[in-house]
């Protein structure tokens, strides 16, 4: 069977409200996958597509909110939708502060959580595509040799050639000569794309 193009995980302790999801989804194409508990969620092997998680607030052992902490600690980047039937202020603003995608209290609307599903997927689907496209400059960017990082940090940082060769001590020649390798090798169509690449790279870079 072919991956799927996105998967909902759906984290709930009642059997009715794992079913009745799993229904409300797949009556709309989406694939689903159904756990009574966070350690069946932790266990499962899950694919590399656009996902997120509809979990209960309320389950046996450790809370809804706390599994949250666990998976950001774990750096497990997956959006989540809290879902509950004891819905208060501190819990919600808790859950929104740590970055939940939406909170919605039983009995919600069915538009609303496939609303709430959508947006997820979308954010989590930027974000893999973001992390793509960094690893592609980054392989990229690893693809230069030391000097030729130097002169790049100094391009994007607007320096002329001539300032780049009296800093690193070269020949204003030999800086034309990087930087075209450099433009080359990071695949930049003009100085304004290898600085945004650069930007995006410094994370990385400086981490």
């Amino acid at each position: 069977m072919p991956e799927p193009t996105s998967l909902i995980f759906v984290v709930d302790d009642e059997a009715s409200v794992r079913a009745a999801i799993c229904n409300l989804l797949e009556s709309v194409g989406l694939r689903s996958e159904v756990f009574a508990s966070t350690e069946d969620f932790l266990n499962a092997s899950r694919p590399e597509v656009p996902s997120c998680l509809v979990l209960d607030v309320k389950l046996p052992g450790m809370s809804g909110l706390e599994f949250q902490e666990v998976l950001r600690k774990s750096n497990v980047q997956i959006p989540i939708i809290f879902i509950t039937a004891h819905g208060d202020v501190p819990t919600v603003k808790r859950a929104m502060k740590a970055g939940a995608v939406e909170f919605l209290t039983k009995p919600f609307k069915k538009k609303d959580l496939l609303a709430a599903i959508h947006q997820s997927l979308e954010r989590d689907r930027a974000r893999r595509d973001e992390e793509t496209a960094i690893s592609e400059l980054s392989s990229r960017f690893g693809s230069l040799s030391a000097r030729e990082r130097e002169v790049m940090e100094l391009v994007t940082a607007g320096l002329l050639n001539k300032q780049i060769a009296g800093q690193l001590g070269l020949s204003e020649v030999t800086v034309k000569l990087h930087r075209r390798h450099i433009m080359e090798k990071m695949q930049a169509a003009s100085l304004v794309e290898l600085v945004r690449m650069f930007d995006r790279l410094k994370p990385r870079i400086r981490s």
